[in-house]
């Protein structure tokens, strides 16, 4: 129980938050659908229930990755908040799927808009209690991606270094950036419905909401399947060669692979260095490399293997 609640602390910080604020906006959002029957007001609530479960569920499985390696597992369980990610897109998917049918519902046989002045204060809540989560999101994007920034720079730099994101905080941030334009679209929607006689307008922005579910959920699986599988971190191998190549001992560079393990980085290495050297000098040598590397942003572990210079260059910056 001790090692739960310690593993829990260093979950992710952005999912934890995201969790609770919509499970909020989702008994928010719930009440005021079974108050005014809203389709629109439906389609953000099965929207923020998404939410909250995949959040929670992302949460936990953050945490549970950074558990030490075991004598079962050796490699550790970085990569678990992968699989963990490709489970809770599901929910996001079958909450997208009813959206989408209540939405295709209500265009079909279109009713009046209710309680208009009830959702419409619950939806403006609702998107500006997502955008502080977004911001936040936006942060720890930047964060992830060791990129330094304040004010509206994080904003517009966020998307950027989207890519660069751990697993868990890009999902917060794609979600919540559909939720907060969801929300936006769900607002005009009924404003539409009721200042003209276009009732199908509510229709519609569940059924695009429950789309833009969609794409979240198609995009983090794709990500994460690849996480699973061990994605290679190609800007990551570039830094480490670069930073090979300024080192006087190593004379040329066999291979560079860093794999992404959940929210960490293992690179492994093979140098070409003076075959006259010494085991104790190489070891200096490897000692040095590994202190270096293990300095950049998100790598966990290095494995270095030296081979004898045969005196021909034949590594290329892949820059």
């Amino acid at each position: 129980m001790k090692e739960l609640l310690i593993l829990l602390r260093k979950g992710s910080k952005s999912a934890r938050i995201a969790a609770i604020v919509n499970t909020i906006i989702a008994l928010i959002k719930g009440t005021a659908f079974f108050v005014t029957g809203n389709v629109a007001m439906f389609a953000e609530t099965m929207h923020s229930l998404g939410d909250a479960a995949n959040q929670f569920f992302v949460y936990i499985g953050s945490a549970l990755s950074k558990k030490s390696p075991t004598k079962r597992f050796p490699n550790g369980f970085g990569r678990l908040v992968h699989l963990v990610l490709l489970g809770a897109v599901l929910i996001v998917g079958i909450m997208a799927f009813e959206t989408i049918k209540e939405g295709w519902s209500h265009v079909l046989h279109p009713t009046p808009s209710k309680g208009v002045l009830i959702n419409l204060a619950v939806l403006f809540v609702g998107v500006l209690l997502e955008s502080f989560v977004l911001y936040k999101a936006m942060k720890e994007v930047l964060h992830d991606a060791n990129v330094p920034t304040n004010g509206i720079g994080v904003i517009v730099k966020s998307f950027g270094a989207l890519s660069r994101a751990k697993p868990a905080t890009k999902l917060v941030f794609m979600e919540d950036l559909v939720a907060t334009g969801g929300g936006i679209l769900a607002i005009i929607a009924i404003v539409v419905s009721k200042a003209t006689s276009f009732h199908q307008a509510e229709g519609l922005a569940s059924i695009i909401i429950g789309l833009m579910m969609l794409y979240v959920v198609g995009k983090v699986f794709l990500e994460n399947a690849a996480g699973a599988l061990g994605e290679a971190d190609s800007i990551m191998e570039e830094r480490i060669s670069q930073l090979l190549m300024k080192d006087p001992d190593v004379k040329d560079i066999v291979s560079v692979t860093v794999i992404k393990e959940g929210e960490a980085l293992h690179a492994e290495l093979e140098v070409e260095i003076d075959p006259t050297l010494t085991v104790a000098e190489a070891d200096d040598i490897k000692d040095r490399l590994s202190e270096r590397i293990t300095k950049e942003h998100g790598v966990l572990d290095i494995t270095i293997q030296f081979d004898e210079d045969d005196g021909v260059a034949n590594w290329k910056n892949p820059s």
